[in-house]
């Protein structure tokens, strides 16, 4: 009896751990604190990103705020180790090498990456940053940034040839058609759903190393499109690190889509542990409809205030 007994004290403990080990939170840093230019609001996008995660009910987010490009980093030394994630919502033009090999060592170690948007800016001469962000845009890329990458014909494609790296027409809604509905990011999602409005990315250029595209956005020509799908969502294997890459996410607005939280908070997560336990939302958009957060936009006091915003025509 009490062997029997023991046994199913043993086989009760095992229980309770996995259970306390499944619902401690996944440990975030959301790594912001420069913008090449004011056209990215990084102060609320951080706000909403956190507000995002942390209604999740899996994460613990802290915000890191490195100083400006031309700031003192000399007592800037973050402990990525303690993270599980780094959301890095941050465009600089370089980092001090100390903390770019910390960077770099904390990645390829095993420590989760999430790329939000401008991000994918940043650090247009960091070898190893560009490996990781898989293709980016501006900043001076061009060919020997890598080549461009698009869908053409259902299959991902590449383009050596060289021109600058970059472009998006106005803010509008688009349609996202998902190429691999197997990852457990996309796994539950429809084929297709439409993104409120937000800055379509084309011509990006980078390695493509490792690279999985999970969901593209055709360009139209008639929005200074490229007449592609370009990649809006991917992932990335750095080292033993995890990497998920969106381009959206430009202003309040298009933080504010369900899509965008819905694929943020699975991406996140993810990039964390390798899994994603979260549900769809019953809201979650359609191929034909777009689907927001009215309390995220308008976290933007323009947004609050009923202004659209967009650039104008030729910008």
């Amino acid at each position: 009896m009490g062997a029997t007994i023991g046994r199913w004290l043993f086989a009760l403990s095992l229980v309770l751990w996995s259970g306390a080990a499944a619902a401690a939170p996944i440990k975030v840093m959301i790594l912001d604190g420069a913008s090449a230019a004011a056209y990215h609001d990084w102060k609320l996008g951080t706000q909403i990103l956190k507000r995002e995660l942390e209604e999740a009910g899996r994460f613990e987010v802290t915000v890191v705020s490195a100083p400006p490009a031309d700031g003192d980093f000399s007592a800037f030394h973050p402990d990525f180790s303690r993270y599980q994630v780094v959301v890095l919502n941050h465009d600089a033009q370089d980092w001090p090498a100390a903390l770019k090999e910390s960077f770099e060592a904390y990645v390829k170690a095993g420590g989760g990456l999430v790329v939000v948007h401008g991000a994918d800016n940043a650090f247009p001469g960091w070898a190893a940053f560009n490996e990781m962000i898989g293709v980016g845009g501006w900043r001076g890329r061009d060919a020997p940034a890598g080549p461009r990458w698009y869908f053409q014909n259902g299959k991902l494609t590449s383009d050596t040839a060289p021109g600058p790296a970059g472009q998006h027409g106005r803010r509008k809604p688009f349609r996202l058609t998902v190429r691999a509905p197997a990852h457990p990011i996309l796994k539950g999602l429809p084929a297709e759903w439409m993104h409120a409005a937000d800055e379509l990315y084309t011509r990006l250029r980078g390695p493509g190393k490792n690279m999985t595209v999970l969901v593209t956005a055709y360009a139209d020509p008639a929005n200074r499109g490229t007449g592609f799908d370009e990649p809006m969502l991917m992932t990335i294997r750095w080292g033993a690190g995890r990497i998920f890459h969106t381009t959206m996410g430009h202003d309040a607005a298009a933080l504010s889509c369900v899509g965008f939280i819905t694929t943020f908070q699975r991406g996140t997560e993810w990039a964390a542990t390798g899994r994603v336990t979260q549900k769809v939302p019953k809201n979650f958009p359609t191929a034909d409809t777009v689907s927001y957060r009215a309390d995220l936009a308008a976290m933007d006091p323009v947004a609050a205030d009923g202004i659209l915003t967009t650039f104008p025509k030729g910008q």
